[in-house]
């Protein structure tokens, strides 16, 4: 009688999948083959040498908790962001309900994007259909047009829409906002004044062409875009 021979595993008899699912399957493998974890060796995340699977294990727990902690102070600065955010559109909805005429509003809303939400490039575009909202000589803020003017052209497609739109404008358009220093401006918030924009729009301009972009959330610009527009059109005539 020939003896048997051990039988043996073709390297390619199994695949990864089959030796996946054979884990999953069999949680308690490893206790009841403790051995394997420190016998089990790795290819080091730097690519040279060798960790057991409980050094790799440790290894990718820590760089999880990291990832989390990230996240979790990514979130902390977010709410806190949005708190601050929230306390200063509250105080600009104060000023505007004290406003006692529409020129009052935009001195209100002027100071408070300067001295609240620190932005020095800012510009209020009212349409002529509104002109007699307010009573007031043009200014680097406050500007006038007719709706229907060649010059805004280029924000078609921003007043048609009439949601805030942020990122990096074109020339044309900061040209108009701008005139004085458009190559300055890196980035732009643009808000719409009034439902579809009616009223008009607001622009906020930043020298950092990150500073607004168009994955940034728009929701208290647009909260900003109403105010306004409901301020300056109930205080018409």
């Amino acid at each position: 009688m020939t003896s048997q021979q051990p039988s043996t595993l073709a390297p390619d008899s199994l695949s990864e999948e089959e030796v996946v699912r054979f884990l999953i399957e069999r949680s308690d493998f490893f206790d009841r083959h403790p051995e394997l974890l420190a016998q089990l060796e790795l290819t080091h995340e730097s690519g040279e040498g060798a960790i057991s699977l409980i050094e790799r294990q440790l290894s990718v727990l820590r760089e999880q908790n990291r990832k989390l902690d990230r996240q979790l102070k990514e979130l902390i600065s977010v709410a806190r962001s949005n708190h601050e955010l929230s306390d200063k559109v509250h105080r600009l909805a104060m000023r505007l309900i004290e406003a006692r005429d529409a020129a009052t509003v935009i001195e209100a809303v002027e100071e408070v994007l300067r001295e609240d939400f620190g932005a020095s490039d800012t510009v209020a575009v009212l349409f002529h259909n509104a002109s007699d909202i307010v009573q007031a000589e043009d200014t680097r803020f406050l500007r006038r047009v007719e709706r229907q003017s060649g010059k805004l052209k280029a924000f078609a497609t921003f007043l048609e829409r009439g949601r805030p739109r942020c990122g990096r404008a074109r020339d044309s358009q900061l040209e108009f906002l701008f005139p004085d220093h458009a190559v300055e401006i890196g980035s732009v918030a643009l808000i719409p004044l009034g439902r579809k924009a009616e009223v008009g729009m607001l622009a906020i301009g930043s020298g950092d062409s990150d500073r607004f972009h168009p994955g940034m959330s728009t929701d208290f610009l647009e909260r900003i875009g109403e105010l306004v527009g409901l301020a300056l059109s109930a205080r018409k005539g």
